[in-house]
């Protein structure tokens, strides 16, 4: 009878070693923001909610995100997160859940502050089109404000793309509301600021993607956010690393906000309920 007891014990310890999967996630070779330690939480929360027991490596990555996705459909990595396009849906698998609940799509404009009296009379795209914007050279939102109409300068140096505004070479540079803040605390120079009187929107979503060799890890993220969004550790997660950041954002009810049309996002907007939820500044 011992020696059965003894032998159910070493079975459920080798099991639990054998379960215990490796998984290669993506580290981009830059500095980290909030975005990337909440996204980091996020995925060790959603893989235990979902009781997939993982150990997470790192791999360091090309900070170009097409390299990345390329990096990731070639299973060097099993998991990245990015901006998500249909391109971008045929390298990997994408779990359709908005990490960033939509704020992705919301750019705030980092300009030159010696240039701010140029946008006193930019109330619309046609107006905004006569400025010149710089973005990554691999970018969907290069590909989205291009569509729209507006003058686009694409570069692959990340820094150097804060430095062509700063210095007066390109006028404005959309960043997301989730991350300009943190960005504009880590440049050196001092004569950027957010633009306070508009602001750019279009559809689109922050996803985790996964190697498609990995159905099981893709299955058990998809499950563990469902698991997070119904008990509201997700949105819990979410204020806990944004709210303040969007609250310090110079915007109101009276702000401008220019609406782009995205024709690379196939996925579900946020409901208009949701967007409310995390409405920014509305008693300023």
């Amino acid at each position: 009878m011992r020696k059965l007891v003894l032998l159910c014990l070493l079975c459920s310890w080798a099991g639990s070693l054998v379960a215990a999967e490796t998984i290669y996630v993506a580290k981009e070779q830059r500095t980290l923001y909030d975005r990337d330690l909440y996204l980091y939480e996020l995925l060790e929360m959603s893989l235990k909610a979902a009781g997939f027991e993982a150990q997470i490596e790192h791999v360091k990555v090309h900070p170009h995100q097409q390299r990345t996705l390329l990096a990731l459909s070639q299973g060097e990595v099993d998991l990245h997160w990015s901006m998500t396009s249909p391109e971008r849906e045929q390298l990997a698998t994408a779990i359709p859940v908005p990490l960033f609940k939509g704020f992705i799509g919301k750019r705030a404009l980092l300009i030159n502050k010696m240039q701010l009296s140029q946008f006193d009379d930019i109330d619309s795209l046609q107006a905004l089109s006569k400025l010149t914007a710089v973005q990554g050279h691999d970018w969907p939102d290069t590909k989205i404000l291009g569509h729209n109409h507006l003058d686009v300068r694409p570069m692959a140096n990340y820094q150097a793309m804060f430095a062509m505004v700063s210095r007066g070479r390109l006028d404005y540079f959309p960043r997301s509301f989730i991350e300009v803040g943190a960005e504009l605390a880590t440049q050196s120079s001092d004569n950027l600021m957010i633009l306070p009187s508009l602001y750019l929107q279009y559809p689109s979503a922050f996803y985790f993607f996964v190697n498609k060799d990995k159905p099981k890890l893709a299955k058990a993220l998809s499950q563990g956010l469902a698991k997070l969004q119904a008990t509201g550790e997700f949105d819990a997660l979410f204020e806990r690393y944004f709210a303040k950041v969007l609250a310090q954002l110079p915007f109101d009810n009276e702000t401008k906000v220019l609406i782009l049309q995205n024709p690379y996002f196939q996925g579900v907007e946020q409901s208009s309920k949701e967007d409310a939820k995390w409405a920014l500044n509305s008693n300023k």
